[in-house]
């Protein structure tokens, strides 16, 4: 009896230590899942070093993904890793949003081909944007940013679209919680962010000239609303400096509007 009860002792402690192992290897996949998804395209080494977790532990948790199909290698070369499409696409659907990338398609394709410029669609995901569609511009010098990139609401053109046409009391908390700096990068600062959403609100789109996270970038977002006149994402027209000719703001401020505008339609309307 007294063996018996012994070996089940043993048992009980087992069991339980067993599911915290299990546990914590979950945790551990999916602490690097998220990082992937913040930082992607990364490495083994930059994610080791993000994460605090040793390099072999991470390799095993980039393959389980990989095996999900939550993650792929995006750059052979360098052995980055991103987001798959599988992710994306689940992301849209828990937000509660029709496939946006289908419905805006021609659109975004019609305003790359009006401009000749690089054009991102992007979703409002909490505080944060995310990209979900880009169609590539046609020049030899062109603005570029992987698919699956998240970046703070107010680090993108896309993202400040969004924020001015939020509630007050929405607006006063994205800013409460927006990080003072994004890849080393510093942000705008409460003041300079609220005197930034009230000119997109005047005007109706935001403009951004290399002020924020990306240097060398001049871009001009306008906000997709659903049929509750909710923003839940943005267009994005991305020029590289050098090529960005200021006469030309009110031309591609018009086709962006008339672009988030048909989106909407098409939103609200499917």
């Amino acid at each position: 009896m007294g063996t018996r009860d012994d070996v089940g002792d043993s048992a009980g402690t087992d069991k339980p230590n067993s599911s915290i192992r299990s546990m914590n290897s979950v945790l551990t996949t999916l602490r690097v899942f998220e990082e992937v998804a913040v930082r992607q395209p990364i490495g083994v080494s930059e994610l080791s070093r993000a994460t605090g977790i040793p390099k072999s532990s991470v390799q095993r948790c980039l393959v389980t993904l990989q095996q999900a199909r939550w993650l792929r290698i995006v750059d052979r070369d360098h052995a980055r890793w991103g987001l798959t499409m599988k992710a994306l696409v689940l992301g849209l659907r828990s937000a509660g949003e029709q496939d946006l990338r289908e419905v805006a398609k021609p659109v975004i394709k019609g305003l790359a081909a009006e401009t000749g410029e690089t054009v991102l669609l992007g979703l409002r995901d909490g505080e944060e944007y995310l990209i979900v569609a880009r169609e590539d511009s046609t020049q030899l010098v062109r603005v570029f940013m992987e698919v699956g990139t998240r970046v703070p609401l107010g680090a993108s053109s896309g993202g400040v679209s969004i924020i001015a046409r939020l509630e007050p009391d929405e607006i006063d908390q994205i800013l409460r919680s927006e990080p003072k700096e994004f890849e080393g990068t510093p942000m705008l600062g409460p003041d300079e962010m609220r005197e930034e959403i009230a000119r997109t609100a005047d005007r109706g789109y935001a403009l951004n000239m290399s002020s924020w996270y990306r240097p060398q970038v001049a871009s001009l977002g306008a906000a997709i609303t659903n049929s509750a006149g909710r923003p839940i994402g943005a267009v994005t027209l991305s020029i590289p400096e050098m090529r960005y000719d200021p006469s030309r703001e009110k031309d591609f401020a018009q086709r962006v509007i008339a672009a988030a505008d048909e989106i909407s339609r098409l939103v609200s309307s499917a």
